[in-house]
Parts: structure tokens; C-alpha cells; sequence
């Protein structure tokens, strides 16, 4: 009997079911009967009757689209993966001319000097060479460190946040000392700390399409750390644009993705996802979590990547991705094609120029815009935890509808609230009054707002959006609750 791998993200409404036995002797069959055992599904994975562009199913290393599609056959032990998008050989980018290592810097590098597919010549390519690393979060903090240590020439940041309590779980270039400060100031300190003999450039600012070209063009390999898609999008289109290698990683939860996309010799990030997937559908891991040591396995691996692009040596992930899942601690690859009606990669690309990837993905970029902006943009009228609780005391009919998933209840909640997880709010929709104005509440507003705007497509005009989560009303009214 075939089966069926789900992600992290979709097995929420698998009952948590990392694999799934179907029936079927194709493709389709077989999804067509894990939807019958999880309707839920339905909607992650088809607009209407098609599978939708940022969800690609392989069979092995496979990808059906290379083969016949939905109707591509299968055997009974046939295991298919369902990949969605989470927010060749070697390449010679660095010649090791006109730079000369000190005695200090042979001393500090010996280890890698002792080992013939380095030697002197390759760690002058590093010195040689330049990399920009787009944030200094979660993926960013092993990759700045190890990069720094390894010795790239320059090394540039980009990132504009401030570095707050909830990174310290995972981003180990911060310090508690550090809450308060900007990324770029906290990482720059510690990275010229580790290494003197390299250059550190820092970008304090978002990246934009006003921008990117700009900053990227003056770095040899571009390494995404990134954590939302308008910014993915952005990074992969300007890094086809401008000929340059772009080493992808993204994590989630338990689970982590890592590819090399290099449209000079393989395909492009929008050569596997078209498109992105429908916004809240996918959440960050703000929202969904991130298991704290995730990030330094997949950033350390990108480090890797974008070491070997530069020295020339093994095989990058170019034209192959790699999953990793912490839980079952297992690493599989998959292979990656061009796609030859790719827009930007394509023989013949519709994008030739960096669009406007907010409206691109339906999503803002950067998580310090002004948040009722976003509110009025998506349609969907807020209210602000103190006028929420002037009139709770008044006495009105609220009704509380707190949509976060069973564990983070158990973490926080507002006493007497309704609790149905936003995955499941369609399903149960016959449970929330319609007579009565419901203040939908999430951990910051993000997931309530992407309720919302589920429960306007049934008709529900009674909905309100708490600004700022249950952490503001913690912050700001209810001190005993904690803030995470």
C-alpha cells in the first residue's frame, strides 16, 4: 500500500500523523483518498480541482510534474512526499590572486591550510571572496559565526530589528545584555571579536526592491535567512537578475529545507514554488514555533554550501534540495528541475525587473509595519486590549474566540474565552455566535486577522480583531499572564 509523508505544517490536520497509508494506483487516487480520510486537507492542497503552485509532490527524488502528473503511476510500496514551501557540480566564483594570507592569519587558519581541497590557495579565495547574509536571526546567527571564523574577506549584514527575549531561544549570536540593541550592532560585535582580519558591512535597513540590486550586486554568494516570503521572493529574483548563487534554508517547527538555487546552472526558487502559498495559510514560526536548535543545523549546513561555492570543491545542492526532519533524525534529497516556463529564469521571463513582492505574496515583509495598516488593508476592523477591557467592565456581550492551538493554551489564555485553533475554525464554524460582536484573539493578531478573513468568506460580518494578541492584553492589562 503507498504512502504519503506529510510535513509539519500539514499535520495539524492529520492528527498529527507524520505518514499516511492511502489507496490508489496513481497520484491522484492516492491524494484523492488521504482527502477522504482528511478533509481538512483540501484546501492546503487544491484551488478548486488543481494542485495548487506551491505544493509539489515527489515520489522518491521524483517530481511528478517530470513525469505524468496526477496520473503518474504507482506501486504498492511507492512512498510520495508532499513538499510545500515553508516562509551540479562545483562553480569556480573566486580566483585566489592579489591577496596574501599574514602569519597571524596562517597560524588562525592552520586547520584548514593542512588540508589539500583547501590549502593556502583556497583560503585566500575566502579572504578573496565576499557574502551578504540577509538577517541575523535564527538562520543568520550560525552562519555569520562560522562564515566569520572561516575567514570570508567581507562579510555583509542585513537586518533593521532589535533583538528581543523570544530570539534568545535559537539566535546564539544574541545575549541577554543584548535585548534592546539592534541585530546588526549585537552581531557585528561579536563577529569582529571572533575574527579581526575580516570586514564587516552592515546594512541597517529592510530589503526592498528599491534596494536589492544595490546592495547584492557587490557580493559574490547571497545567503537567505529569512523568514517571510515577500523577502524570498525578492532575494531569488534579484539574485537571477544578477547572476548570482543564492543558498536557500528554511525551517519550521522540527523540519528544515536547504538548496543552492543558481539559475545559471540549475533552476531558481521559483522554479519549485510558482507562486506563494495564500497568506495565513503557511504560518511563521512567531506563529507556529521553531524547535531552538533547528536553525543551527540548517545555518551551519547553508555555511557550508556557501564555502564550498567558493573554494570549488564537491557538489553543491544545485538542481537538489535537502529535508531535514529533527524528529526522526533523517536527511533525504530530492531533485530539482528547471522549469522551462519559469517567469524569471525561463528562456523567455515575464519578470525582468523586481516587482512589488508584498503584493506579490499578499503578505508584508517586514513584521514591524504598522499593524493596523495591515488590518484596514485585509478589511478587517480591530479593537485594542484596553478598549476590549473598558468594555468587558461596562458589561457587554463579548464573546472572546482565542484561536491558538490546544498547547498554547495552556501557556496564556483569557478566562471564559471561546477555543477553537484556527485550522479548525471552517469545520466548527457553527459554534461561533453570529449575534453578537466576537473579538477574535491570537498570540500577536496575525493568526486571528487570517480567521477573520476565513470566517467573512461564511458570511460572518460580527468579527473583531484583537491588535496586538493575547501578549498585549499581558503586556498591557493583565501583568500575571506571561508574554511569549
Amino acid at each position: 500500500m503507498p504512502t504519503i509523508k506529510i510535513p509539519t505544517p500539514l499535520r495539524a490536520y492529520t492528527g498529527g500523523k507524520a505518514e499516511v497509508s492511502v489507496n490508489g494506483e496513481t497520484v491522484g487516487a492516492a491524494l484523492a483518498d488521504l482527502l477522504s480520510q482528511y478533509p481538512e486537507l483540501r484546501q492546503h492542497l487544491y484551488n478548486g480541482e488543481t494542485l495548487r503552485n506551491f505544493v509539489n509532490i515527489f515520489i522518491g527524488e521524483e517530481d511528478i510534474r517530470y513525469r505524468d502528473g496526477l496520473d503518474t503511476p504507482l506501486e504498492p510500496n511507492d512512498s510520495l512526499r508532499i513538499i510545500p514551501s515553508i516562509a551540479g557540480g562545483a562553480i569556480e566564483l573566486i580566483a585566489p590572486e592579489s591577496v596574501e594570507l599574514s602569519h597571524d592569519e596562517i597560524r588562525r587558519y592552520s586547520r584548514h591550510l593542512i588540508m589539500p581541497e583547501v590549502g593556502i590557495q583556497g583560503q585566500r579565495k575566502l579572504k578573496r571572496s565576499s557574502v551578504l547574509l540577509i538577517g541575523t536571526g535564527g538562520l543568520g546567527s550560525p552562519l555569520a559565526l562560522y562564515l566569520t571564523a572561516a575567514g570570508i574577506g567581507r562579510l555583509g549584514l542585513v537586518d533593521y530589528d532589535v533583538v528581543d527575549e523570544t530570539n534568545l531561544q535559537r539566535q546564539v549570536i544574541h545575549y541577554t545584555s543584548d535585548v534592546g540593541k539592534p541585530k546588526l550592532e549585537s552581531a557585528a560585535a561579536k563577529l569582529s571579536d571572533i575574527n579581526p582580519y575580516i570586514l564587516i558591512e552592515k546594512h541597517n535597513t529592510p530589503l526592498t526592491s528599491a534596494n536589492a540590486l544595490e546592495i547584492m550586486r557587490n557580493y559574490d554568494v547571497i545567503i537567505d535567512g529569512t523568514d517571510n516570503f515577500p523577502t524570498r521572493y525578492l532575494v531569488n529574483d534579484a539574485c537571477v537578475l544578477l547572476g548570482k548563487p543564492n543558498v536557500y534554508g528554511s525551517i519550521f517547527r522540527f523540519e528544515g529545507q536547504l538548496s543552492v538555487f543558481y539559475a545559471k546552472e540549475g533552476p531558481c526558487y521559483r522554479c519549485l514554488f510558482p507562486e506563494p502559498p495564500p497568506p495565513g495559510l503557511v504560518p511563521s514560526c512567531a506563529e507556529g514555533g521553531v524547535l531552538g536548535i533547528l536553525p543551527g543545523t540548517i545555518g551551519t549546513l547553508q555555511a557550508t554550501e556557501a564555502i564550498k561555492l567558493i573554494l570549488g570543491i564537491g557538489q553543491p545542492l544545485i538542481g537538489r534540495m535537502l529535508l531535514y526532519d529533527a524528529l526522526s533524525m533523517t536527511f533525504d534529497t530530492i531533485r530539482l528541475r528547471k522549469n522551462p516556463n519559469c517567469p524569471v529564469c525561463g528562456p523567455n521571463p515575464s519578470i525582468t525587473t523586481l516587482i512589488d513582492y508584498e503584493e506579490f505574496c499578499g503578505v508584508p515583509a517586514h513584521d514591524r509595519s504598522d499593524y493596523k495598516e495591515k488590518n484596514v488593508q485585509h478589511n478587517v476592523r480591530s479593537i485594542s486590549v484596553h478598549d476590549l477591557k473598558a468594555r468587558l467592565d461596562a458589561g457587554a456581550q463579548v464573546v472572546i474566540l482565542d484561536v491558538r492551538e490546544p498547547h498554547e493554551w495552556e501557556i496564556s489564555a483569557i478566562e471564559g474565552s471561546l477555543r477553537i485553533p484556527k485550522g479548525q475554525v471552517v469545520a466548527r464554524a457553527a459554534e461561533i455566535p453570529r449575534d453578537v460582536e466576537v473579538v477574535v484573539q491570537c498570540k500577536s493578531g496575525v493568526r486571528s486577522r487570517d480567521a477573520i478573513l476565513m470566517l467573512q468568506q461564511l458570511g460572518f460580518t460580527n468579527l473583531v480583531n484583537l491588535a496586538g494578541g493575547i501578549n498585549a492584553w499581558a503586556r498591557e492589562i493583565d501583568p500575571s499572564l506571561p508574554i511569549y
